[in-house]
């Protein structure tokens, strides 16, 4: 596993979500109320869109797309009978840092 640093460990807090970046991919952190935090990645399952504007209750995330909500200690939907689920990524916290493992990144464009 090849874990990257996504962001200080005070950068989310308890009953919180928040989007960032691991190169080209979006990764969606979450804190459930009362777990662990958690590692998704950054888009619904159902239409692969990005849940840039998805909203978080302390135990739900929502897409803003199509109102789709995902229980956020085990990523299954919780709002219709399907079997999608948001894609984990492990986490581990590390010197003050939280890392994941999003898989291979894509290095960036050179310059032309």
């Amino acid at each position: 596993m090849a874990y990257v640093s996504l962001c200080p460990a005070h950068a989310i807090q308890e009953g919180e979500m928040g989007l960032f970046q691991a190169g080209k991919k979006s990764v969606l952190l979450v804190w459930p109320t009362g777990g662990e935090i958690k590692a998704y990645r950054g888009r619904c399952p159902h239409a692969d869109a990005p849940l840039t504007d998805a909203t978080f209750d302390g135990k739900v995330v929502a897409c803003p797309h199509h109102s789709w909500g995902f229980d956020c200690a085990t990523g299954k939907c919780v709002t219709h009978l399907v079997r999608n689920a948001l894609h984990p990524y492990p986490l581990q916290i590390e010197d003050g840092a939280i890392l994941v493992d999003v898989g291979p990144l894509k290095p960036p464009r050179g310059s032309a």
